[in-house]
């Protein structure tokens, strides 16, 4: 269970890449490393818990659409979220639940960063490789 910030790979971005044995760490450690570009994720009380339901035919597409949506309720509902649980099946889709925690944003007490606009396709990359699974994403910001 691990990201790591990269530099040098687009100006005026954030990029990172993420490594873990399973798709669920995977998907939660993205998601934590993106907020991480927005916002000192200690700083977010878990009080408010919502559930999310995603589904697509590819595993780089379900990251997109993940990452994509956490952005948005940043963005529509000013939720700020500092826990993921994800839970991943494949069929003839993959279909992602998952339940986030977090709280409304308040700058008084929370302690911002950089404002992630959305994920980018540029060196966007989710795969296997070996025992683990790796994801490569840059976000504009």
């Amino acid at each position: 269970m691990s990201y790591r910030y990269l530099e040098n790979i687009s100006t005026g971005d954030a990029a990172f890449m993420a490594e873990s044995n399973n798709l669920e760490e995977l998907f939660e450690d993205a998601a934590i490393a993106t907020f991480e570009v927005m916002v000192d994720t200690r700083s977010i009380d878990i009080g408010l818990t919502l559930e999310i339901e995603l589904k697509n035919e590819s595993i780089d597409g379900l990251m997109m659409d993940w990452l994509s949506e956490l952005i948005y309720l940043k963005d529509t509902e000013e939720i700020l979220i500092g826990k993921f649980d994800v839970t991943i099946r494949k069929n003839d889709n993959y279909l992602l639940k998952a339940k986030v925690s977090g709280e409304n944003m308040d700058q008084k007490k929370h302690k911002l960063r950089s404002d992630v606009k959305a994920v980018t396709f540029h060196y966007f990359e989710v795969k296997k490789t070996g025992e683990n699974w790796t994801a490569r994403v840059v976000l504009d910001i």
